[in-house]
C-alpha cells in the first residue's frame, strides 16, 4: 500500500501566532508560482489520492543560530493545490529535531509534512536560505539517468530516516554543488536548495527540461 501524501509524521509542538508580512515571502512566492505553473507543485485528482503536493521554505535570521534552532518559514500543510499563497499560508518552524522526530512551530497554519527534511538541510549548511520540495514523475523516473542523487527507497518522507539520508548525501561535494536530490522512497519527490530562491529553483527547471528532452 502506498503511503498517504501530506500526512504529518513528526511530533509537532504548535502555537497559533500571527501571519508574516507579505514582503517577507514575495520572492519565494514568485518562484512558487513558477513551480505551480510547471506542475511541480499543485494538486492532481489522479495522483496521490487527490491531495496537494509540494512545499517551499525560507530561512530566517539569526544566521548564527545553532543547527537545530535555525528558524525558517515553510508553506502550510495541504497548501500545494493553491495557485497563490498569502502570508496566512506560511508558518514559522522555530526548531527542528530529527533525532527526536519533533518540530516546534508557530503561525496561522500547521507546517508542511516535509518540514523535517527542510530543517535537516538548513542544519547542514548555514548558507542555505531556500528549500523547495516538488513532485515530478518526469524527473523522478529518470533521476539515475540524469545523474541526480537518490535517497534510499527505505526512507519515507517526513521521517528521521529521510533526514538522515539527506545528511548522508550532503557529504558529497557534487550533491552540494548540484543543489538537487531525488527521494527514492517518496514517489515523484525531489528537493532543491540554494542560497537564494533562484539558485534553488533553476536546477529543477533544468532537470525538467532534460527529462522531457530524453522522453522525446
Amino acid at each position: 500500500m502506498k503511503e498517504r501524501e501530506g500526512v504529518i509524521k513528526f511530533s509537532l509542538d504548535f502555537t497559533e501566532a500571527p501571519a508574516v508580512l507579505p514582503e517577507e515571502i514575495a520572492e519565494l512566492n514568485a518562484w512558487r508560482q513558477i513551480l505551480f505553473r510547471l506542475g511541480l507543485v499543485g494538486r492532481d485528482p489522479a495522483r496521490y489520492g487527490g491531495l496537494g503536493y509540494g512545499n517551499v521554505s525560507l530561512r530566517l535570521p539569526p544566521w548564527d543560530s545553532p543547527a537545530d534552532r535555525r528558524p525558517f518559514l515553510v508553506s502550510g500543510t495541504q497548501t500545494g493545490g493553491l495557485p497563490d499563497l498569502g502570508p496566512g499560508h506560511y508558518t514559522t518552524v522555530l526548531s527542528c529535531h530529527p533525532g527526536e522526530n519533533r518540530i516546534v512551530a508557530s503561525g496561522p497554519i500547521r507546517p508542511s509534512s516535509e518540514a523535517l527534511t527542510h530543517g535537516a538541510l538548513y542544519a547542514l549548511d548555514p548558507s542555505l536560505r531556500v528549500v523547495l520540495h516538488v513532485h515530478s514523475p518526469a524527473i523522478w523516473r529518470r533521476a539515475a539517468e540524469l545523474g541526480i542523487p537518490l535517497t534510499s527507497a527505505e526512507a519515507a518522507y517526513g521521517t528521521p530516516e529521510m533526514a538522515a539520508e539527506v545528511r548522508r548525501l550532503f557529504v558529497d561535494p557534487a550533491v552540494r554543488s548540484g543543489r538537487l536530490l531525488a527521494m527514492g522512497g517518496h514517489e515523484d519527490g525531489l528537493v532543491a536548495f540554494g542560497a537564494t530562491a533562484e539558485e534553488a529553483g533553476l536546477p529543477l527547471v533544468a532537470a525538467l527540461a532534460r527529462a522531457l528532452h530524453r522522453a522525446g
